[in-house]
């Protein structure tokens, strides 16, 4: 009797992702719109569905920082690239981020659409406060933060080395996770045959804790429909449905960021520097884009996205380090969504942020791209993690998350068709002026060791 109960729950954990979520946030609007603040079951109601919600994202948060660090340490360990290389891809990977950047803060800073949940927003804080009887217990006010440029600066600067991963410091975990990976690849040639062998146990560590931390999170990612399904009922219940009026706005803003970013800049970057007409691009990479648009990873996309490059002339080593190293660095979509979202929901805060300060946002939003590249759904990883990075309101990132993750689902997908296309195209800019490339043979002098391939979402 008890396997036929719990069959069908294990068939329905066997559905898509995206499926159960939807499930979930139309099952949070009804359980909110349905007793909005009258109790549920033995007193519980819509209010303690939403602090249950708050601490599943606390708790999201709280290990997305030491995957950040893992993940970057284990690139520089995996990783076998040569200096010249290396800078190349960087500068090129540079480059894109600062033309999605510029894109986003346009977007942002001249159409205001964050402004179109202001009221949203303010409405839903003063009922959650009403019911509270006071501030929110999660909740810290806009006012206690400082956006002074030194302050922020300051703010990045730990007291210890714990306090990073305690307060989960992303900017500053970052930095510390480049200089050990840095100081680990200084000393890969060391004469000293201890220390040879203690940095390949250290090597393994870092693999096997990279991993640990990647397993828990995607447990816990299978139980975000459930978490959103009790985050929009905390949300419905004390705002009603018109919370949701605005969801348009948001995902326009974000599908018009990647779309200037992927159709626009993409195609002229590769058709100025390369020579390659759109047209070309989009014909033989068109598989590779749709089916990371189908089926929301580059892992499965990545023979496409070789066999497109190899089509297109490019090199096979450019191609590798583009699509298998540069997973790390070169993850547009994810980027642009989280540092578009961080900062339009601070517009809709009536935050009055400096030029200095929505960089500071960006960056975070750049380290979590890079530290959640292998990690599919990775949207939902990150997002409260750059959120509380960019300095907001614990209780307006709790309103947010709901509403951004109820049409993740779409973007998600979005996001890897722009990554796969991202690949594609560091992958021909590589191949520019690249000395000693044969594109027939697909060989070049100095050519990288086999990496270990990551997946993307």
């Amino acid at each position: 009797m008890f396997q036929a109960l719990v069959q069908p729950l294990i068939r329905v954990f066997r559905w898509p992702l995206y499926l159960r979520i939807l499930i979930g946030v139309v099952a949070g609007a009804a359980m909110g719109a349905y007793f909005r603040k009258e109790p549920i079951l033995f007193g519980w109601t819509n209010a303690d569905s939403g602090v249950v919600a708050g601490l599943y994202v606390q708790t999201l948060t709280a290990l997305a920082t030491p995957l950040i660090f893992f993940a970057i340490v284990d690139a520089f360990v995996r990783t076998n690239i040569t200096g010249r290389q290396g800078a190349k891809m960087f500068c090129i990977c540079a480059l894109n981020i600062v033309a999605a950047f510029a894109i986003g803060l346009t977007i942002i800073n001249v159409w205001h659409p964050g402004r179109a949940w202001s009221e949203t927003l303010k409405a839903a804080e003063s009922s959650v406060e009403d019911s509270a009887g006071g501030k929110p217990p999660l909740a810290n006010g806009a006012g206690d933060v400082s956006l002074a440029p030194l302050d922020v600066f300051k703010s990045f600067v730990p007291k210890s080395i714990a306090q990073p991963f305690l307060e989960n410091m992303v900017l500053t975990v970052a930095v510390l996770a480049i200089l050990i990976g840095v100081a680990r690849r200084k000393l890969r040639r060391t004469d000293d045959p201890e220390l040879a062998a203690a940095l390949t146990t250290f090597d393994h560590v870092i693999i096997a804790l990279y991993q640990i931390v990647l397993r828990l999170l995607l447990w816990i990612i299978e139980l975000a429909p459930m978490a959103i399904c009790l985050s929009v009922a905390g949300v419905i219940g004390s705002t009603g449905l018109k919370t949701f009026e605005v969801v348009g706005v948001f995902m326009a803003t974000i599908i018009a960021g990647l779309a200037v970013h992927s159709l626009i800049y993409y195609p002229l970057s590769v058709w100025i520097a390369a020579g390659l007409r759109p047209r070309r691009f989009y014909r033989e990479g068109g598989s590779a884009i749709l089916t990371g648009l189908s089926l929301n990873s580059s892992l499965a996309t990545a023979p496409l996205t070789l066999e497109a490059l190899k089509k297109l002339g490019v090199s096979d080593s450019s191609a590798r380090l583009s699509a298998c190293v540069g997973t790390n660095f070169n993850n547009d979509g994810v980027t642009l969504y989280e540092a578009m979202t961080a900062l339009f929901i601070a517009q809709a805060l009536g935050l009055d942020l400096t030029l200095g300060h929505q960089i500071t946002i960006l960056l975070a939003a750049l380290v979590g791209s890079m530290g959640i590249a292998g990690i599919p759904n990775s949207g939902l990883i990150i997002l409260a993690l750059v959120l509380k990075a960019a300095r907001l309101p614990d209780s307006a990132i709790q309103l947010a998350i709901p509403i951004a993750y109820s049409i993740d689902f779409v973007l998600a997908r979005l996001r890897s068709a722009v990554n796969v296309m991202g690949d594609l195209q560091v992958a021909i800019l590589l191949d520019v002026a690249e000395p000693g490339t044969d594109a027939a043979s697909g060989t070049v002098a100095g050519d990288i060791a086999d990496p270990f391939p990551g997946e993307r979402g």
